[in-house]
C-alpha cells in the first residue's frame, strides 16, 4: 500500500510538503550503517523544531553511545505552547512522516521501542493514529523483523494530562512513568537516564518529520533550505488578525514582514512569536528574520493589529504561567505571581515605574534561576510587551499613582 503525502493544501513548503512514498526513508535508512545516518542528520543541520534548537544528531549519538540494555524513542506530541497547533496537522495529515521519523530514530540509536506522548486534548487523533500503526504493521514496516531485516521496533500512543509544563521533556517523562509532570534536575540528561531510568531521545513532532525526506533525498538536499544557522524550513501555526491564518511551511530566515504579506495581514501593530512564551515583537522590528540566528521559535506566530491593546494582551499571558507553573521552583512559582501583579497594577493605575523596573529585573533572574523552560521563558512576554509597547501602557489613561 502506497501513500503519497503531497496532500491539497494551497501552500506548500519545500521540504515536509515535498512529495514522499510511505516506507520510502525506512527502506533506505535499512540499508544504511548507523553511523551514515548520523552524519546524515548531523550534514543536515536538523535541529530540535519544538523551539530549543537543540542539535538532533548530537542528541541521537550521545544515546547511540549510551551503555544499556534498553533504549527509548519519545515523540513530544504535547503541544501546548498557545498558538501552536503545527504538530496537529502533521499527525492528522502526515503520520507517515511522523512514525517513520522515530523508527529510523530507533534503528540508529539502537532502540526497539517508540512511545507517542500525545497532548490530552488531542485524544479525538488516537484511533485514527493507532489504525495507521497497524497499517504499518501489515505492511512490515513496524513491529518483528521489519522489512525483513533483524531490526524489532514498536510504537504506543500515550495521552497526557492536559499540564503545559509536560512539553519540557524531562516533565514528560516523568508524566510518562506515571509521577506528576515536574522538571528533573539535570544532570543526568535523558539521554543517558531517562524513561524508566534508560538512555532517551525525546524529539519534537515536526523534528522526527523531516528525518525522512533528509535519509531520502540526503542532509545536503535539506540545508540547501533556510539559512546556514537555521538549515531546512519550518511550520509556522499563524493566528490573529489577518486574512489567512493557518499551517506555513517556510524556509528559516524568513523576515516578519514577508510572513505577514503572505497571510494578508493588515494594520499590524505586533507579532508574538514563540507564543506565550515567546517575544513580542512591534513593526520597526518587522525586518528580523525568523530563526535560531535571531527569533527562534517552536512556531507561534500571534499577530495583532492596531485595535489591540497590549496590556490587555500581558495580562492574559501571564494570567496562563500563573495558571500553568508547576510550583516546584521559587523563581517560577513566585515571580510570575509578581508579574501579574505588576501588570494588574498598570491596569488600574496604582504603579510606579522604579516597581515596575524592580519586576523587569526580577523577569531577568527568573530567566537564569528557574529549573526549567516554563519559568526561563515566561518572562519574555513581560519585558518584551512593557519595552517595546510602553509609550502604550504608560498612556494618560494609566497614569495614576506615584511615576517615580
Amino acid at each position: 500500500m502506497e501513500v503519497m503525502t503531497e496532500k491539497k493544501i494551497e501552500r506548500k513548503g519545500p521540504v515536509l510538503f515535498s512529495p514522499y512514498k510511505r516506507g520510502e526513508g525506512i527502506k533506505a535508512a535499512l540499508k544504511l550503517k548507523r553511523n551514515d545516518i548520523l552524519f546524515e542528520v548531523k550534514e543536515a543541520g536538523l535541529k530540535g523544531r519544538g523551539g530549543a534548537g537543540f542539535p538532533t544528531s548530537a542528541k541521537w549519538m550521545l544515546t547511540a553511545a549510551a551503555k544499556s540494555d534498553k533504549k527509548y524513542i519519545v515523540c513530544n506530541a504535547d503541544e501546548g505552547e498557545p498558538g501552536t497547533f503545527k504538530d496537529r496537522v502533521l499527525l492528522l495529515e502526515y503520520p507517515e512522516l511522523v512514525f517513520e521519523g522515530m523508527v529510523i530514530a530507533g534503528y540508529t540509536v539502537g532502540s526497539d521501542q517508540g512511545i507517542v506522548y500525545l497532548r490530552g486534548e488531542y485524544e479525538y487523533m488516537l484511533s485514527s493514529l493507532e489504525d495507521y500503526l497497524k497499517e504499518m504493521k501489515k505492511d512490515n514496516l513496524l513491529g518483528d523483523k521489519i522489512l525483513g531485516t533483524d531490526f524489532n521496533f514498536n510504537i504506543n500512543i500515550h495521552l497526557g494530562s492536559g499540564a503545559y509544563v509536560c512539553g519540557e521533556e524531562t516533565a514528560l517523562i516523568e508524566s510518562l512513568e506515571g509521577h506528576r509532570g515536574e522538571p528533573r534536575n539535570r544532570p543526568p540528561y535523558p539521554v543517558n537516564t531517562g524513561f524508566m531510568g534508560c538512555p532517551t531521545v525525546v524529539n519534537n513532532v515536526e523534528t522526527l518529520s523531516s528525518v525522512p525526506h533528509i535519509i531520502t533525498k540526503s542532509g545536503e538536499w535539506f540545508k540547501k533550505h533556510g539559512t546556514d544557522k537555521s538549515t531546512g524550513s519550518k511550520l509556522f501555526s499563524v493566528s490573529g488578525d489577518c486574512n489567512k491564518p493557518g499551517v506555513y511551511e517556510l524556509p528559516w530566515g524568513t523576515t516578519i514582514k514577508e510572513l505577514l504579506k503572505l497571510v494578508e495581514a493588515k494594520d499590524t501593530k505586533a507579532v508574538q512569536v514563540g507564543g506565550a512564551s515567546g517575544v513580542c515583537v512591534p513593526v520597526n522590528q518587522f525586518d528580523r528574520k525568523l530563526g535560531f540566528e535571531d527569533l527562534a521559535t517552536g512556531g507561534s506566530i500571534m499577530i495583532f493589529n492596531k485595535k489591540r491593546d497590549m496590556l490587555k494582551v500581558l495580562k492574559n499571558f501571564m494570567e496562563f504561567f500563573v495558571e500553568e507553573s508547576c510550583g516546584q521552583c521559587t523563581p517560577c512559582r513566585i515571580g510570575n505571581v509578581k508579574l501579574l501583579e505588576g501588570t494588574e497594577m498598570i491596569e488600574k493605575g496604582t504603579h510606579t515605574f522604579k516597581y515596575i523596573n524592580t519586576l523587569k529585573e526580577l523577569g531577568k533572574t527568573m530567566q537564569v534561576a528557574s529549573k526549567c523552560g516554563l519559568g526561563q521563558s515566561s518572562p519574555n512576554s513581560f519585558i518584551s510587551i512593557l519595552d517595546n509597547f510602553k509609550e502604550e501602557i504608560f498612556s494618560s489613561g494609566r497614569n495614576g499613582g506615584d511615576k517615580k
